[in-house]
């Protein structure tokens, strides 16, 4: 497979057919960059536990560090589950999937997937998701 080159500023357009070479390329690049950023918070999190000093003499410093740990730790694990999203739409990309719909096989709008490259469903079958999500969680 030949190589595709992307220019700087190259946005994906409804006037190019959907999901083409340089639109996988496109969004095969934002994917990677935005796992490769999550990664970096991850290690520089991690670095900064070990190196974060435990003698906190004083009980209400001691508590406030724990419970910033405890956030950190909750948000790290947010980007985990991410990061095995993104590696789930990497191999949508590979096996031609991505960018339709799970649940109507429709074309997922261009701009729905640059502002959330992870997407599995058109806005509107999110929407009738989201609908029946807000009834059942009612009951």
């Amino acid at each position: 497979m030949a190589k595709v080159t992307i220019e700087d500023g190259y946005r994906p357009s409804d006037d190019e057919p959907f999901m083409n070479e340089r639109q996988r390329e496109y969004f095969r690049r934002k994917l990677l960059s935005w796992k490769s950023e999550i990664l970096r918070e991850a290690q520089d999190t991690l670095t900064a536990l070990q190196s974060e000093n435990e003698n906190h003499p004083d009980l209400a410093d001691r508590a406030s560090s724990e419970t910033d740990r405890s956030i950190e730790l909750r948000a790290r694990d947010r980007q985990r589950k991410l990061t095995s999203k993104i590696d789930a739409a990497l191999a949508r990309l590979e096996d031609g999937s991505y960018g339709f719909c799970e649940e109507t096989g429709e074309p997922i709008s261009l701009k729905r997937l640059d502002a959330r490259p992870i997407a599995t469903l058109s806005l509107e079958a999110q929407e009738r998701h989201e609908r029946r999500e807000r009834v059942y969680r009612d009951d």
